[in-house]
């Protein structure tokens, strides 16, 4: 039985959501039965060992999780590209290896829309300067799109780690956290996760959260939202954790009862968790990211009141922020939150994942060629 391999290439921008989104990929591919080789070509190795702690910075070199890692220099070791070559966010392949392409597929991964325009787009091809066709493929939350990344067995794997009270403690003394820092917790305090940008309504996320009755701890990477810290108080404190690799930035997720999330790779590990959470979108001139972030809205079924929580918290009025939060953490409202986001969730469940849809597309591409 003939199995496919790929290619997988990667630069690395910013906030790691580049390689993040790559890691995922990579790694399921590699754990796929009907999936052969997986290279991952990455240029920023150093970076990529934040979020994967057993990649080796400095070497040329390596396999993690069934995955062969290569640092993508000027220099690539002599190699023919795999069957299946996926250039991810238009990083523009090397042209040694583009050389080297004949009958590969090509795939250009975009980046995760909801807007209306990624049907019509999805899977389109672009005849290239060396005569092969490049496919676009956009991940998306419709069946007419690319899907979303999801492990096979993850909301057993989730539900099996939740279901032991050790698996938090052990992950919060992992991050540092001090016995009696953990004590709120244990004393029924809510816990928030918080990685967003550092233009969010800090204030808002403070007053909404430091409620007498409901206390909450929020647990902020450091350097993210410092101006949180400065906002403390007896109902609400602020735990800055460290960079935490993939595996316990989803523990993270999961053991919080509200996450705030940036970027495309957070924003799906934040809809598997099934918490309310918030998304801060990346702002744009003009607010050209409201757009975005209305078309991602229609898209989750989320009821008026908390569409527009999230729409708040994603623009400048802060005291509408304030207003709108403090509604959506009252219990009968979080409650209704809480219900409707594992709906949520249990929609994206029922349709195919990502991986699955690429192996589908790799298949049909093989058989009419």
């Amino acid at each position: 039985m003939h199995l496919p391999g790929f290619d997988i290439f990667c630069r690395v921008v910013d906030n790691y959501g580049d390689i993040g989104v790559c890691w995922r990929l990579a790694k399921q591919l590699a754990q796929h039965s009907e999936v052969g080789p997986v290279r991952l070509w990455v240029d920023d190795l150093a970076s990529f060992h934040q979020i994967e702690k057993c990649v080796r910075p400095t070497a040329a070199q390596q396999v993690a999780r069934g995955v062969q890692i290569h640092h993508w220099t000027q220099t690539l070791p002599d190699v023919r590209p795999l069957e299946v070559v996926v250039e991810a966010f238009a990083c523009d392949l090397p042209q040694m290896f583009l050389d080297r392409m004949t009958d590969n597929l090509w795939i250009n991964l975009e980046y995760l829309s909801a807007e209306d325009w990624v049907e019509s787009c999805h899977a389109l091809p672009s005849i290239q300067p060396n005569g092969l066709n490049k496919f676009f493929f956009f991940p998306g939350f419709t069946p007419r799109t690319g899907g979303l990344l999801r492990e096979p067995d993850l909301l057993d794997s989730q539900a099996t780690w939740t279901a032991l009270p050790e698996s938090r403690r052990a992950l919060l003394d992992k991050i540092g956290m001090p016995d009696h820092v953990q004590g709120l917790l244990l004393k029924g305090w809510r816990q928030a996760f918080v990685f967003c940008y550092n233009d969010a309504p800090a204030q808002a996320l403070a007053n909404a959260l430091g409620h007498p009755g409901q206390p909450t701890l929020a647990i902020v990477p450091r350097g993210v939202l410092p101006e949180l810290s400065q906002l403390q108080n007896e109902s609400f404190q602020v735990f800055e954790s460290p960079f935490v690799d993939q595996d316990d930035f989803d523990h993270l997720l999961w053991s919080s009862d509200l996450n705030v999330v940036r970027g495309e790779d957070s924003l799906v590990r934040a809809i598997w968790a099934g918490k309310p959470f918030l998304w801060h979108i990346y702002r744009q001139k003009e607010d050209a990211h409201m757009a975005k972030l209305d078309a991602w809205l229609e898209r989750t079924h989320l009821s008026a009141e908390f569409r527009q929580t999230i729409r708040a918290f994603n623009q400048t009025d802060e005291s509408a922020a304030i207003a709108s939060l403090q509604e959506a953490v009252e219990p009968r409202a979080w409650e209704q939150w809480r219900m409707e986001c594992l709906a949520f969730r249990q929609a994206m469940t029922d349709q195919t994942s990502l991986v699955t849809r690429l192996l589908a597309f790799r298949a049909e591409k093989a058989g009419s060629g």
